[in-house]
């Protein structure tokens, strides 16, 4: 799935910006991938262990989404006829250990061979030699702080799935939506890896809904959010990501950048002449700007900043960037 922005701030935007723009643009930038896994949902046709052609694919995304049932019900069955989270959780995480123990292995006799003859390689002979030690013990990279930042080699070249940020999403019932004390002891068993928990029952019944209805539902059930928003918030925190709007008179769009990322960056993500040519952006508050009621008022208020080029972009920023390309 790709990460991207809920709708529910730019359409309010809408108001703010000269009568309606023609569309909404979702999260535009660069395209991250989340691969979703769920115990018994990806096996092999051998009907043992995720499928190699599976594998393949999730190692090219960015992040790794393992939903978990965490609900009882008779009329939905299991994949081995009993529910256990820990038990479900790791099945999987044996999995990605194996084929990760099975990448480096592939690797490190040869990386070895060629260390003998060049012998700056021997950090990263080091690197897989622990990484292999780590994964022997059948431990997942992500769950051993020393491996909380690999080089850049071993994360990139051998795509190691047990290296890559994980979300957990735990598929709950209704009561468990608000009851803290057992989302806290669902939360232990992933520490320190993120969790959120989503009700697939009343996502079900969120679908089709207008935006007030939808919402009323959600309060019934004492939620704020729907599970698929808590999933977009939740997959750009995991992926370190944040976005920020520009305005036209024909669209309002969101921009998927970085956290961290300076202005003169973020207007790269719109074109590369923007950050080539940056001169300065106006900068407000996604949020003061409902506060005032319009941008004139913002700007009698002191909202609207004009910022240079070592600005660090917030995520509630609305954007206008100034920039001179010469010829």
């Amino acid at each position: 799935m790709r990460a991207g922005l809920d709708t529910q701030r730019r359409r309010h935007f809408l108001d703010f910006v000269q009568q309606v723009p023609n569309h909404l643009v979702a999260g535009s930038g660069d395209t991250h991938t989340l691969s979703l896994l769920d115990e018994g949902a990806n096996h092999s046709s051998a009907g043992e262990g995720l499928g190699n052609q599976f594998l393949a694919h999730i190692r090219s995304t960015d992040a790794i989404v393992q939903v978990v049932r965490a609900f009882h019900d008779d009329n939905v069955i299991h994949v081995d006829n009993t529910h256990d989270p820990k038990k479900d959780i790791d099945v999987i995480n044996t999995e990605l250990v194996l084929a990760d123990l099975q990448t480096v292995e592939r690797r490190l006799p040869k990386l070895e061979k060629e260390a003998k003859a060049n012998p700056k390689l021997q950090p990263a002979v080091a690197e897989l030699q622990a990484a292999k030690a780590t994964l022997d013990a059948g431990t997942p990279l992500f769950a051993d702080t020393k491996w909380q930042q690999p080089s850049e080699w071993l994360r990139k070249e051998l795509q190691l799935l047990t290296l890559k940020p994980i979300l957990y999403v735990f598929n709950v019932d209704e009561q468990t939506l608000t009851d803290t004390v057992k989302q806290a002891e669902l939360r232990r068993v992933v520490a320190p890896n993120q969790a959120i928990f989503i009700c697939a029952k009343l996502e079900s019944e969120l679908e089709g809904l207008d935006e007030n209805d939808a919402t009323e539902l959600l309060e019934s059930y004492g939620v704020k959010e729907s599970g698929l928003v808590q999933l977009i918030h939740a997959a750009y925190h995991t992926l370190g990501l944040q976005s920020y709007l520009t305005a036209g008179p024909k669209e309002v769009r969101a921009w998927t950048i970085k956290q961290g990322a300076t202005a003169p960056e973020a207007a790269g993500v719109i074109h590369t002449d923007f950050e080539r040519g940056f001169i300065a952006a106006q900068v407000i508050d996604y949020n003061d700007l409902i506060a005032a009621g319009s941008e004139m008022a913002a700007k009698a208020a002191g909202k609207v900043a004009t910022v240079g080029k070592d600005y660090i972009m917030q995520p509630n920023d609305i954007v206008e960037f100034r920039f001179n390309v010469s010829k």
